[in-house]
């Protein structure tokens, strides 16, 4: 450990040469910012300390002159503690990018000066409370297309939304562009002619996926310009959306299914895959599907890596919530160059359930955004985390500083189990509300590793 002069936290200010932990060591499929930060966490540099007009450095209570030194006495005893602290970084500043857009990156002048009147609809017809009030629908989409000027489509949406006073999340993307946003019915209606008008998109009606909402299911609107428009952590350069599976309707999918139970042996030559988090598979999912234990989209690349074996040689049958995760989690089994066939589920589980509410797909969809869930089916396939009793409804955590989802039935949110488990449950209580931001860390977070082992079946 550490002496009396440098303290662990420093081990971040030595240089670090050689990559810690298997996780970074894809650094050639991250983006140019991911590999910006992946050197930084490498590679911070101490500034060191005078002794006797030369920089030295102190560790363990020895004082070493010369770099070289003091770089192999922290790789021999220190090794373990900078492997955490870099990975702690990496991981922080990876989050940071999936959740913040590049706007440092954008021109917003050359965005503020172009008209984009042009592409939005002459509402002038439509009264402020036809756009305010009445019965309400959100729209979940994306289009895949080459975006020249990703901040002026930007500008563009933002105004449009605006002025049809929609709330929700809009990512623009040179890749192309993913959305779902709320509103009265009129409002998403306007909105939906003005992006199937809009010559760059080439988008139809049918590409939009609709469920009883409105406005009030979003806290605001935010409208941003990033790397990916579905956040993969992998730059669309190497690993582009054009490389995707195939696309299979919701009829051509249900009979896909409908074949793999009747053959009875799991996984035997086809893989029904779900690609998203595993807060979303927990509360509904495909009858017999595999799900992986992923905390976040971007995680799903190095989840494939880890079971190419459990790939090999086998037709796999992908679906996510509306089909864009499909787009770049197809493309990425596909670059591997392991499996049989790779195919995906055209317009998602959304899709899907508009033609077959009661077909596989059993349980909630969740959703991102207040309402948290959506159901075409009343089965309920999860269950409360301190009783066990059914339940499939979620609550944020209640500990001030945790992220994480909870499923607490009503009798034991009585009792006060509102936390997501009972090691943040404790740090809530003792928090103040003067209590500065602390990193998101519980039960939950240290039995998911970012890379995951583990393959969940169900």
């Amino acid at each position: 450990m550490a002496g009396d002069n440098i303290p662990c936290s420093e081990f971040m200010n030595l240089e670090v040469d050689t990559p810690t932990c298997d996780g970074l060591k894809q650094e050639k499929l991250l983006s140019a910012s991911q590999r910006r930060c992946y050197s930084l966490c490498r590679r911070k540099r101490s500034s060191g300390q005078e002794v006797e007009g030369s920089t030295a450095w102190c560790c363990c209570g020895q004082t070493f002159s010369e770099h070289p030194a003091v770089h192999k006495h922290v790789a021999r005893t220190h090794n373990s503690e900078i492997q955490q602290l870099t990975q702690d970084t990496y991981e922080h500043l990876l989050s940071q990018m999936e959740e913040e857009p590049e706007t440092q990156q954008l021109d917003e002048h050359k965005a503020a000066a172009v008209d984009v009147s042009a592409w939005t609809p002459n509402i002038g017809h439509v009264s402020e409370g036809q756009l305010k009030n009445g019965p309400g629908k959100v729209l979940l989409y994306y289009c895949y297309c080459h975006v020249e000027e990703p901040h002026i489509i930007c500008a563009w949406q933002k105004a449009l939304c605006e002025k049809l006073h929609l709330t929700g999340k809009v990512r623009v993307a040179t890749e192309g562009i993913n959305g779902t946003v709320g509103g009265t019915v009129m409002a998403t209606d306007i909105y939906i002619e003005a992006m199937t008008s809009h010559p760059l998109f080439k988008m139809d009606r049918e590409d939009f996926k609709t469920s009883d909402g409105g406005a009030e299911c979003f806290t605001d609107l935010k409208v941003g310009v990033y790397k990916e428009i579905v956040p993969m952590g992998v730059d669309p350069d190497v690993i582009s959306y054009q490389l995707a599976g195939v696309h299979l309707e919701p009829e051509a999918f249900h009979r896909e299914v409908e074949a793999l139970l009747a053959e009875g042996d799991f996984c035997s030559d086809t893989i029904l895959l779900d690609c998203r988090n595993f807060y979303e598979s927990k509360i509904g999912q495909f009858t017999r599907c595999l799900a992986p234990n992923i905390r976040k989209f971007s995680y799903f690349p190095d989840y494939v890596d880890q079971n190419l074996e459990l790939f090999r040689d086998k037709k796999v049958l992908m679906y996510c919530t509306g089909g864009i995760r499909c787009e770049r989690g197809s493309a990425y089994l596909r670059s591997k160059d392991v499996c049989k066939e790779v195919y995906q589920l055209k317009g998602g589980i959304h899709k899907y359930l508009e033609r077959f509410p009661e077909g596989f797909y059993r349980g909630k969809l969740f959703v991102f955004d207040e309402r948290y869930t959506i159901s075409s089916n009343n089965d309920i396939i999860s269950d409360c985390r301190y009783c066990g009793s059914p339940w499939d409804h979620y609550e944020l955590c209640s500990t001030n500083f945790c992220c994480q989802l909870v499923l607490s039935c009503p009798s034991c949110r009585q009792g006060g189990h509102t936390a997501c488990c009972p090691t943040c449950q404790m740090k809530g209580r003792a928090q103040s509300e003067a209590t500065p931001h602390q990193k998101e860390e519980c039960e939950c977070t240290d039995t998911r590793p970012r890379i995951p082992q583990d393959v969940s079946q169900t």
